[in-house]
């Protein structure tokens, strides 16, 4: 039996796609104290990598060393798993949104569930537990886009950074949700992104 479910198991990881990631919970039907001893068994023969207490992710090792899944792709399997909303903050919404080109060694999200540190290689990602208001927006774009302009700054903000919100805005309008998550937002914030929704519709 112990073997069927060793063999179950280490199918399911070898099928996975590069990136995967892999939790106790990721095989329900089988003992829990079992598959966290495959996991740790699986992860010294390099069948996937562990990256933080109780999580796993299939890595790809190359000749150039281990590649690991973006933070971003890697945070959302994770929300996914958890039922959780998770979104970039700091310099990661600011580099994610293209208001910064410099990518963040140490990528740092909010999430509604468990807060956790997460080890790729030499990078580290960081998911915080955030307040409810930052889950409450009902846009995609919208709280990213809070998030990166805060981490810029109400006395930072240059014409560049007005015309990548206007380009944003555009691409993604969110029309139906707007008007609901602008009630969210900092006043300053609310006024730099009603100032560029403006701009875009004048083009309609």
């Amino acid at each position: 039996m112990q073997n069927t479910v060793e063999q179950k198991i280490r199918a399911k990881i070898a099928y996975a796609r590069y990136g995967a990631a892999f939790f106790v919970s990721s095989f329900p039907q089988f003992d829990v104290e079992y598959v966290t001893k495959l996991l740790a068994q699986f992860n010294k023969e390099g069948l996937i990598t562990r990256i933080a207490k109780g999580v796993y992710i299939k890595a790809k090792n190359t000749r150039f060393g281990v590649v690991y899944p973006s933070a971003f792709e890697l945070v959302s399997e994770i929300a996914r798993r958890d039922k959780a909303k998770v979104y970039p903050t700091g310099e990661t919404a600011a580099n994610r949104l293209g208001f910064s080109t410099q990518v963040p060694m140490n990528a740092c999200f909010i999430t509604s569930g468990t807060p956790r540190t997460l080890k790729l290689g030499n990078r580290t990602v960081t998911l915080k537990h955030g307040v409810p208001k930052n889950f409450a927006y009902k846009g995609k774009l919208m709280p990213e886009l809070v998030q990166a302009l805060r981490n810029i700054g109400e006395n930072n903000i240059t014409e560049a950074v007005q015309k990548r919100v206007a380009q944003l805005l555009s691409e993604t309008p969110e029309t139906a949700t707007i008007e609901h998550d602008l009630l969210l937002t900092p006043v300053w914030v609310r006024k730099i992104i009603k100032r560029n929704i403006k701009t875009d519709n004048s083009n309609e």
